[in-house]
């Protein structure tokens, strides 16, 4: 499986971000690409079930995602299953009243006869995205 990984510092406590980034509805607001998240359901886990609807290319797809991992304020992981399968992960270390949140993907996109340079720009957007969804939960939390 292709991995993204992307960091940033940010200044607000790890209480803050991980309550923002747990709540899966929080995350259009910081993913690009993230489209709608709906039906989300409270797991035994405190984490959340959910449908999600994401865009890629101009193209539409729909998955569902599960928390796997929850530790309040130091890791959040998310399975994501669909035409795109991933696992989310945002790990959280604070210093002070500074966080460094790091965001890792692994992921596979179910695509019918991918070609290698195909699998290369997938890759790209998915670098970028990565960083532009730190850049926004790092802007939206310093206001």
């Amino acid at each position: 499986m292709p991995r993204v990984e992307n960091e940033v510092i940010i200044n607000a406590p790890a209480e803050q971000i991980y309550g923002y980034i747990s709540q899966p509805g929080n995350l259009p607001q910081i993913w690009p690409s993230l489209y709608e998240i709906k039906d989300e359901k409270l797991l035994a886990n405190g984490g959340y079930s959910f449908r999600w609807t994401y865009k890629m290319a101009g193209v539409h797809f729909t998955g569902n995602g599960e928390c796997t991992e929850c530790v309040p304020n130091s890791v959040l992981s998310s399975k994501n299953s669909g035409p795109i399968d991933s696992m989310v992960t945002f790990t959280f270390r604070s210093k002070g009243m500074q966080t460094k949140v790091t965001l890792t993907i692994d992921y596979r996109v179910h695509l019918p006869l991918i070609g290698q340079l195909t699998e290369a720009v997938i890759h790209k957007m998915n670098e970028k995205e990565a960083a532009l969804i730190l850049d926004n939960l790092r802007i939206r939390l310093e206001m």
